[in-house]
């Protein structure tokens, strides 16, 4: 059964982790196909040389494009099941299992740091392929606990970069947060006879990217989360939030002295960008 997390239920909670001297990183990426999940690529090699570029995690944590909810939601069980969250593939791709352990304590930590909302801890979920695709290469032993939180549709992007702030603490307790997601995620106007041409976006996906990442270098967050004032380009780069949100929680995450990069920095079918950034 799920459960409603309220303060009064953890207020003796013990921490599962222990603060440590230095923060962990926290990544947004653009996990683009599924098919990134099983196939070696210029994204999934670069995903597998980040995890060897930073310290070990404890745990992770993903924020997925994949997890939309009405409220917000953790997955609490020890082994959550893998996914298969997509349909028109080969076979190879759902015969895929990651069988990375949960943390129901520490899906019960996080759900305490939450004050802006109460959050249901579910056992009705698992890790889907916003998460597995791109967390397998990485961790490839899985045996990092992984978890989930959900994006709540019904908020704007401001709550959802406020939320963000709340579990800042985690960084401190060697958890890894990645959103995945893509900065410009358009699948309506996708060339898909250009899927095989190296690199091909549309004007309108370039410049998008682009300025986006410039308000990323520059901090411009507040620009970034009332996306729907940045014009008609931003529109066509964000036509529905789910796939951008998860960079919002990336940045509302970012510390003062939190160095910017970028990986993957790629345009994909004309309409897509697997630009993914680094805070740390």
């Amino acid at each position: 059964m799920a459960g409603i997390h309220t303060l009064s239920s953890f207020k003796n909670f013990t921490d599962t982790l222990q603060t440590q001297e230095h923060l962990m990183p926290v990544l947004f990426v653009g996990h683009g196909s599924p098919m990134n999940g099983i196939e070696d690529n210029d994204f999934s090699r670069r995903w597998a040389s980040i995890a060897q570029e930073i310290p070990t995690p404890k745990a992770v944590l993903v924020v997925s494009a994949h997890w939309f909810t009405k409220g917000t939601q953790i997955t609490e069980m020890e082994t959550p099941p893998t996914i298969h969250d997509f349909g028109g593939f080969p076979k190879a791709l759902y015969e895929v299992e990651y069988p990375a352990p949960g943390n129901p304590l520490l899906a019960r930590e996080t759900a305490a740091m939450i004050h802006t909302a109460p959050v249901e801890l579910s056992h009705d979920w698992g890790l889907d392929h916003g998460t597995w695709t791109v967390v397998r290469h990485m961790y490839p032993l899985a045996n990092i606990p992984v978890l989930q939180l959900s994006i709540d549709y019904t908020k704007e992007a401001q709550y959802h970069y406020d939320l963000a702030k709340e579990i800042y603490a985690l960084r401190k307790k060697g958890v890894l947060i990645i959103g995945s997601g893509n900065m410009v995620h358009n699948l309506r106007m996708v060339a898909w006879d250009k899927l095989d041409e190296p690199e091909y976006g549309y004007d309108w996906a370039i410049q998008m990217n682009d300025s986006f990442k410039r308000m990323i270098s520059e901090g411009s967050h507040d620009k970034l989360i009332h996306y729907q004032n940045l014009g008609k380009e931003a529109m066509l780069a964000i036509p529905t939030p789910e796939h951008y949100l998860p960079l919002i929680y990336t940045l509302g995450l970012k510390g003062k002295e939190d160095a910017v990069s970028f990986f993957n920095d790629k345009a994909v079918g004309g309409s897509l960008t697997m630009t993914s950034v680094k805070l740390g």
